[in-house]
């Protein structure tokens, strides 16, 4: 083992004259390993230099970004654990791993042949696709708020905010088109926090976009409120406020969007409830904290999953999400879940993304309202969703 680690040590540090190209494991040592390769290239994230691994699956590819060091241990583990053979490609020289016994690996080395791969002059490439806000070009809200330098260039430690606010931000670019054209947008952001993605959001429809806009956000916290109000007038950002109010209380006229990203527990549940009776035309919503119907769960079927408190807390989240989804198809409503990216203080990653039809579909409603009575009937819950 102590030859693998010296290998991997060499071919990832800092200082190494030959830098890596890629890497490539492959030669299963069990059939019952669920990826088939493992690929391992040099990419650059924030500023840094990152190793990306690739995962390859029968009907699927995944991506792990990492650091040298845990680059490193990986390969002396997918060597020992995984895989019997290493293709490892660097600038002017080729290696191969042969390691049919994980204790006994064969090495070889030899110059780059005619046909080896080259290392490509800009790695940013590598990593991603382009983004609606992209590095390097200063934008004014990110700045002000910290996540980019005066350059345009984003700070290293906030990269994850910088990725999950372009994330945001192809969603909303999704929804876009069903939005009106013919009058200014009404936009309630319910639970806004500190509101990264309510100035995203004002900046990519009223400055990539050209609308006139009214969003208003909504937090319980007076400290943020000020701050972010405080925000919005150094940026000139007129026709965005922000107020104090809880979401159950909060009336309006309409909406022609509602967004509630982490709302705890019901709160999530009266922000569609008002987003339903305002007729909104395209609603996103994050659900936390989905409490209410954890003690309320019975079903005989499932009581030897739901006695250990992890999974009944996990179904709860499951069922509560899934119930709302119904309940809006039910409303007149095309629903999707999707993936979005986590915030830091909770790994909730699940988005309900709703769209109003434009033509009412009595069949579809019916069916949903049918489905979620059913699914409310077999766990024997009455969760807040109810009230649609």
């Amino acid at each position: 083992m102590e030859k693998l680690q010296n290998l991997f040590t060499e071919v990832f540090a800092e200082d190494a004259e030959k830098k890596l190209i890629k890497m490539i494991f492959g030669g299963k040592r069990l059939k019952s390993l669920e990826y088939n390769k493992v690929t391992i290239r040099p990419v650059e994230i924030g500023g840094r230099l990152m190793y990306q691994a690739e995962y390859t699956y029968d009907k699927k590819v995944t991506h792990s970004n990492m650091d040298a060091a845990a680059a490193s241990a990986l390969s002396v583990r997918l060597v020992s654990e995984d895989f019997k053979q290493v293709n490892i490609f660097l600038d002017g020289e080729e290696i191969q791993v042969l390691a049919s016994k994980a204790v006994k690996p064969h090495v070889q080395r030899k110059g780059a042949g005619a046909h080896a791969p080259s290392r490509p002059k800009d790695l940013s490439h590598n990593k991603t696709k382009k983004y609606v806000i992209p590095d390097g070009k200063p934008c004014d809200f990110l700045m002000e708020l910290g996540v980019m330098d005066q350059t345009g260039k984003v700070v290293p430690r906030h990269y994850s905010k910088f990725r999950q606010i372009n994330r945001y931000l192809e969603i909303v670019e999704d929804v876009f088109p069903y939005l009106p054209e013919d009058r200014t947008l009404r936009i309630i952001d319910f639970g806004c926090g500190k509101a990264y993605l309510t100035f995203a959001l004002y900046h990519y429809l009223k400055e990539l976009k050209g609308r006139d806009v009214e969003i208003i956000g909504l937090d319980l916290k007076t400290d943020v409120i000020d701050f972010c109000n405080g925000v919005a007038q150094r940026l000139g950002y007129d026709e965005l406020k922000f107020l104090m109010g809880d979401i159950a209380d909060y009336t309006n006229d309409h909406a022609d969007m509602v967004v509630t990203l982490h709302a705890c527990d019901t709160a999530t549940d009266y922000a569609l409830i008002n987003a339903v009776a305002w007729n909104t035309k395209v609603i996103l919503s994050v659900p936390c904290c989905q409490h209410e119907l954890f003690s309320q769960i019975k079903s005989d079927v499932h009581q030897p999953m739901l006695k250990h408190g992890i999974l009944r807390d996990r179904l709860t989240e499951y069922l509560t999400d899934g119930l709302r989804g119904l309940k809006l198809e039910a409303r007149g409503y095309d629903v999707a879940m999707i993936e979005f990216t986590s915030l830091e203080h909770t790994a909730r990653n699940i988005m309900i993304k709703a769209v109003k039809r434009k033509a009412p579909n009595k069949y579809k409603e019916a069916a949903a309202q049918q489905q979620y009575e059913a699914l409310r009937d077999f766990y024997q819950v009455r969760p807040t969703i109810d009230k649609l």
